[in-house]
């Protein structure tokens, strides 16, 4: 794989807001910010576009009965079919972080006109990887702030959901039953740290329905790699989210694939236009984060429940969280520049499946063998 940092330097961040303005893109997209009735009928005309490549389907309903469309990319739409890795990227679950959303209907747009147009790589991905986007995990939120726009909306309007939850943040704590059991010796020390069972306590939780419908798509569907895209800053976190050592409010907690985190981490930072830059990463109120752009969830802040920690003690998918953007809620004609920020990082992450694929075939090699 071929990891570079695209883009000119920028010498002086003095003028960075008036450089923002020259950068443009070439590819024919819908540049606006979508409602919730845009963003449908927009994933509709990508489905009529490309027909043998796209589905759209809903994996449950918001608090206010939105439904959560999602839509695949795929040689075979609505199969998943062995040795096929199935990968997710999801937007949206603080609602007021819009950014993540408009990059993926960029995505789904760009992936349908190079497939017509024959771009090699783009076909590969289609005809050897089963894709899912999900814009918008949190409808209700982003309506809050898209009422009053990019102008006026904070850095807290919009973010939970309607019932005030926290999407990102309503998952199980499935870290501390591992490390308990490991500790009183319940399980084996070396017990294998995925398909940890959600606790009973959970079932009768304050769960938001957007939550439980994530939970649901992510048993049902044997995804190997995910990423949700948030907002407000430019890094890639990778689980741990919580740290271990009660108490502790930062502290690195790596996983035993951490290895493997860190890589798919770089390959996202290390291909964004900013990210691996420190003199461009201007909206870092703190500086947390390493010179290539990435950083364990724990050694940020702790945080109980996350969706990327569930997803890899459930369920066996890794999950990162990439914050892509500086501005929560961009102006609209800053998209082109954030597209072109983001958009080979967004395919460059996609191809990574492939490895995470076969580094498991060589691991079960392995012990197999052993």
């Amino acid at each position: 794989m071929r990891i570079e940092i695209t883009g000119c330097p920028m010498p002086d961040s003095q003028n960075y807001y008036h450089r923002r303005n020259e950068i443009t893109t070439t590819d024919n997209l819908d540049f606006k910010h979508h409602s919730y009735k845009e963003m449908r009928h927009l994933m509709k005309v990508v489905n009529e576009m490309c027909p043998n490549i796209t589905r759209i389907y809903n994996i449950g309903k918001s608090h206010s009965g939105q439904k959560l469309y999602a839509i695949e990319i795929s040689d075979n739409p609505g199969e998943h079919e062995s040795g096929e890795p199935e990968f997710r990227y999801t937007a949206g679950s603080h609602g007021n972080e819009v950014l993540g959303r408009e990059l993926l209907l960029l995505l789904m747009q760009f992936m349908c006109q190079e497939y017509l147009s024959g771009n090699p790589r783009i076909r590969y991905l289609v005809e050897e990887t089963r894709i899912h986007l999900l814009p918008s995990a949190n409808p209700d939120g982003y309506d809050n702030a898209f009422e009053v726009g990019s102008e006026l909306s904070g850095w807290s309007l919009g973010r939970w959901s309607q019932i005030g939850v926290d999407i990102h943040h309503n998952f199980p704590d499935l870290n501390s039953i591992l490390w308990e059991a490991e500790e009183n010796k319940w399980i084996p020390k070396k017990m294998q740290n995925h398909y940890v069972p959600i606790p009973e306590w959970y079932h009768n939780a304050t769960v938001a329905p957007e939550t439980r419908a994530l939970i649901t798509w992510m048993e049902k569907i044997p995804f190997v790699l995910g990423g949700n895209l948030q907002g407000g800053e430019l890094v890639v976190t990778f689980p741990y989210d919580k740290t271990r050592a009660q108490g502790v409010a930062r502290q690195q907690t790596p996983t035993p694939d951490d290895h493997v985190f860190r890589w798919l981490a770089f390959s996202y930072a290390s291909t964004h236009r900013l990210m691996t830059d420190a003199s461009r990463r201007v909206c870092h109120t703190e500086d947390f984060a390493k010179e290539d752009g990435t950083i364990n969830g724990a050694s940020w802040h702790t945080a109980a429940g996350s969706m990327n920690d569930f997803s890899y003690l459930h369920t066996n998918c890794f999950e990162l969280s990439m914050f892509v953007g500086c501005d929560k809620f961009p102006h609209e004609s800053e998209l082109p520049e954030e597209w072109e920020n983001n958009r080979e990082s967004l395919l460059v992450f996609m191809e990574q499946v492939q490895y995470i694929v076969e580094s498991r075939a060589l691991f079960e090699t392995v012990r197999g063998g052993a």
